[in-house]
Protein backbone atom coordinates (compact mmCIF):
# COMPACT_ATOMS: atom_id res chain seq x y z
CA UNK A 1 0.00 0.00 0.00
CA UNK A 2 1.03 3.87 -0.83
CA UNK A 3 2.24 6.13 2.21
CA UNK A 4 -0.17 7.98 2.99
CA UNK A 5 1.53 11.46 2.86
CA UNK A 6 5.00 13.09 3.43
CA UNK A 7 4.65 14.97 6.61
CA UNK A 8 2.61 12.79 9.03
CA UNK A 9 2.07 15.90 11.27
CA UNK A 10 0.28 18.56 8.70
CA UNK A 11 -2.77 18.77 7.33
CA UNK A 12 -1.25 18.03 3.76
CA UNK A 13 -2.90 18.19 0.21
CA UNK A 14 -2.02 15.78 -2.61
CA UNK A 15 -2.54 17.41 -6.59
CA UNK A 16 -2.25 15.84 -9.77
CA UNK A 17 -3.91 16.49 -13.17
CA UNK A 18 -4.88 14.75 -15.83
CA UNK A 19 -5.18 15.15 -19.90
CA UNK A 20 -1.58 17.30 -20.16
CA UNK A 21 -0.40 15.32 -23.89
CA UNK A 22 -4.10 15.69 -24.83
CA UNK A 23 -5.01 17.23 -28.26
CA UNK A 24 -8.31 18.35 -27.25
CA UNK A 25 -10.10 19.56 -24.51
CA UNK A 26 -9.00 20.67 -20.66
CA UNK A 27 -6.32 19.55 -18.71
CA UNK A 28 -8.12 18.98 -15.21
CA UNK A 29 -6.66 18.98 -11.93
CA UNK A 30 -7.46 18.33 -8.25
CA UNK A 31 -6.53 18.49 -4.84
CA UNK A 32 -7.39 16.17 -1.94
CA UNK A 33 -6.79 15.75 1.72
CA UNK A 34 -7.28 12.29 2.92
CA UNK A 35 -7.53 11.56 6.99
CA UNK A 36 -4.70 10.17 9.07
CA UNK A 37 -6.75 7.14 9.47
CA UNK A 38 -7.29 6.71 5.22
CA UNK A 39 -5.87 3.52 3.73
CA UNK A 40 -7.18 1.52 0.69
CA UNK A 41 -5.03 -1.38 -0.63
CA UNK A 42 -5.53 -0.64 -4.28
CA UNK A 43 -5.55 3.02 -4.83
CA UNK A 44 -2.50 3.89 -6.59
CA UNK A 45 -1.68 5.75 -10.40
CA UNK A 46 -5.19 6.12 -12.28
CA UNK A 47 -2.55 5.14 -15.03
CA UNK A 48 -2.63 1.54 -13.48
CA UNK A 49 -5.96 0.84 -13.16
CA UNK A 50 -9.08 0.10 -15.13
CA UNK A 51 -12.06 2.62 -15.77
CA UNK A 52 -14.66 0.56 -13.29
CA UNK A 53 -11.81 0.73 -10.43
CA UNK A 54 -11.06 4.76 -11.07
CA UNK A 55 -14.86 4.91 -10.42
CA UNK A 56 -14.96 2.89 -7.82
CA UNK A 57 -12.31 4.85 -6.16
CA UNK A 58 -14.15 7.96 -7.19
CA UNK A 59 -16.74 7.18 -4.53
CA UNK A 60 -14.44 6.27 -1.73
CA UNK A 61 -12.44 9.62 -2.54
CA UNK A 62 -14.66 11.51 -2.00
CA UNK A 63 -16.70 9.80 0.04
CA UNK A 64 -14.18 9.92 2.77
CA UNK A 65 -11.67 12.19 2.09
CA UNK A 66 -11.71 16.02 4.44
CA UNK A 67 -11.64 17.91 1.04
CA UNK A 68 -11.04 17.85 -2.54
CA UNK A 69 -11.50 19.77 -5.41
CA UNK A 70 -11.69 19.59 -9.05
CA UNK A 71 -10.61 22.29 -11.78
CA UNK A 72 -11.32 22.68 -15.25
CA UNK A 73 -8.61 24.71 -17.74
CA UNK A 74 -9.98 25.03 -21.02
CA UNK A 75 -8.43 25.06 -24.25
CA UNK A 76 -8.11 29.33 -24.71
CA UNK A 77 -5.84 29.41 -21.39
CA UNK A 78 -3.87 26.51 -22.46
CA UNK A 79 -3.55 28.02 -25.76
CA UNK A 80 -2.72 31.42 -24.30
CA UNK A 81 -0.17 30.53 -21.49
CA UNK A 82 1.04 27.02 -22.33
CA UNK A 83 0.15 23.41 -20.97
CA UNK A 84 2.77 23.05 -18.33
CA UNK A 85 1.67 26.50 -16.80
CA UNK A 86 -2.18 25.81 -17.35
CA UNK A 87 -1.50 22.53 -15.16
CA UNK A 88 0.11 24.47 -12.49
CA UNK A 89 -2.85 27.26 -12.77
CA UNK A 90 -5.03 24.41 -12.56
CA UNK A 91 -4.14 23.10 -8.98
CA UNK A 92 -3.44 26.36 -7.44
CA UNK A 93 -7.25 27.11 -8.35
CA UNK A 94 -8.00 23.73 -6.81
CA UNK A 95 -5.97 24.02 -3.68
CA UNK A 96 -7.65 27.70 -3.56
CA UNK A 97 -11.02 25.81 -3.85
CA UNK A 98 -10.32 23.57 -1.07
CA UNK A 99 -12.69 24.18 2.21
CA UNK A 100 -10.17 23.77 4.34
CA UNK A 101 -6.59 25.38 3.88
CA UNK A 102 -3.85 22.50 3.26
CA UNK A 103 -0.32 23.28 5.98
CA UNK A 104 1.53 21.44 2.84
CA UNK A 105 1.15 20.58 -0.33
CA UNK A 106 2.35 17.04 -2.28
CA UNK A 107 2.36 17.54 -6.28
CA UNK A 108 2.93 14.80 -8.93
CA UNK A 109 6.23 15.39 -10.85
CA UNK A 110 8.89 17.92 -10.94
CA UNK A 111 7.61 21.56 -11.37
CA UNK A 112 5.31 23.80 -9.65
CA UNK A 113 5.33 27.48 -8.75
CA UNK A 114 4.69 28.44 -4.81
CA UNK A 115 1.08 28.83 -3.73
CA UNK A 116 1.12 31.93 -1.15
CA UNK A 117 3.74 31.00 1.85
CA UNK A 118 2.35 27.29 2.02
CA UNK A 119 5.50 24.92 1.73
CA UNK A 120 5.31 22.24 -1.09
CA UNK A 121 7.25 19.57 -2.28
CA UNK A 122 7.43 18.12 -5.66
CA UNK A 123 7.05 14.38 -6.24
CA UNK A 124 8.56 12.14 -9.33
CA UNK A 125 5.86 9.44 -10.00
CA UNK A 126 4.32 10.42 -6.87
CA UNK A 127 0.81 9.48 -7.73
CA UNK A 128 1.96 5.95 -7.35
CA UNK A 129 4.23 6.66 -3.67
CA UNK A 130 1.35 9.00 -1.79
CA UNK A 131 -2.11 8.02 -1.04
CA UNK A 132 -3.44 11.66 -1.52
CA UNK A 133 -1.30 12.58 -4.93
CA UNK A 134 -3.03 8.84 -6.16
CA UNK A 135 -6.68 10.29 -5.11
CA UNK A 136 -5.97 13.50 -7.17
CA UNK A 137 -4.71 11.44 -9.87
CA UNK A 138 -7.82 9.44 -9.66
CA UNK A 139 -10.49 12.30 -9.45
CA UNK A 140 -8.48 14.26 -12.43
CA UNK A 141 -8.84 11.36 -14.77
CA UNK A 142 -12.22 10.11 -14.06
CA UNK A 143 -13.52 14.32 -14.24
CA UNK A 144 -11.53 14.98 -16.93
CA UNK A 145 -13.28 11.21 -18.81
CA UNK A 146 -16.87 12.20 -17.77
CA UNK A 147 -16.58 15.55 -19.68
CA UNK A 148 -14.53 14.35 -23.00
CA UNK A 149 -17.79 11.29 -22.87
CA UNK A 150 -19.83 14.09 -22.66
CA UNK A 151 -18.19 16.53 -25.41
CA UNK A 152 -18.48 13.24 -28.23
CA UNK A 153 -22.32 13.24 -28.24
CA UNK A 154 -22.08 16.26 -29.83
CA UNK A 155 -18.77 15.63 -32.04
CA UNK A 156 -18.55 11.83 -32.11
CA UNK A 157 -16.63 11.62 -35.27
CA UNK A 158 -13.31 12.32 -33.04
CA UNK A 159 -14.75 8.99 -30.79
CA UNK A 160 -13.35 11.20 -27.61
CA UNK A 161 -15.61 8.48 -25.32
CA UNK A 162 -13.08 6.59 -26.00
CA UNK A 163 -9.33 8.31 -26.72
CA UNK A 164 -10.43 11.08 -24.29
CA UNK A 165 -8.65 13.64 -26.61
CA UNK A 166 -5.61 12.33 -26.78
CA UNK A 167 -3.44 12.16 -29.82
CA UNK A 168 -4.39 8.35 -31.40
CA UNK A 169 -4.02 7.50 -35.04
CA UNK A 170 -8.24 7.52 -35.42
CA UNK A 171 -8.19 11.01 -33.54
CA UNK A 172 -5.58 12.32 -35.83
CA UNK A 173 -7.31 11.32 -38.95
CA UNK A 174 -10.54 12.51 -37.54
CA UNK A 175 -9.06 16.13 -37.35
CA UNK A 176 -7.28 15.16 -40.96
CA UNK A 177 -10.38 14.62 -42.44
CA UNK A 178 -13.05 17.01 -40.28
CA UNK A 179 -10.84 19.61 -39.32
CA UNK A 180 -10.69 20.86 -35.59
CA UNK A 181 -13.42 22.12 -33.37
CA UNK A 182 -13.35 24.63 -30.81
CA UNK A 183 -12.38 22.40 -28.20
CA UNK A 184 -8.96 21.63 -30.02
CA UNK A 185 -5.62 23.61 -28.52
CA UNK A 186 -4.59 25.12 -31.06
CA UNK A 187 -0.94 25.84 -29.74
CA UNK A 188 -0.60 21.98 -30.08
CA UNK A 189 0.63 20.44 -33.27
CA UNK A 190 -2.79 18.36 -33.99
CA UNK A 191 -1.35 16.82 -37.07
CA UNK A 192 2.41 15.77 -37.75
CA UNK A 193 4.26 17.98 -40.34
CA UNK A 194 4.46 16.18 -43.96
CA UNK A 195 8.07 15.86 -45.04
CA UNK A 196 8.47 17.06 -48.58
CA UNK A 197 11.54 16.59 -50.28
CA UNK A 198 13.03 19.02 -52.81
CA UNK A 199 14.51 16.47 -55.65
Amino acid sequence: MLKLKLNPNLLECGTDEAGRGCLAGPVTAAAVILPDDFQHPFLTDSKQLSEKKRLELKDIIEREAICFKVIHVMMDEIDKINILNASILGMHRAIESLSCAPEFIAIDGNRFKPFGKTPFECVVKGDGKFLHIAAASILAKTYRDEYMTTLHEDFPQYNWKQNKGYPTKEHREAIRTHGATIFHRKSFKLLPEQIKLDV
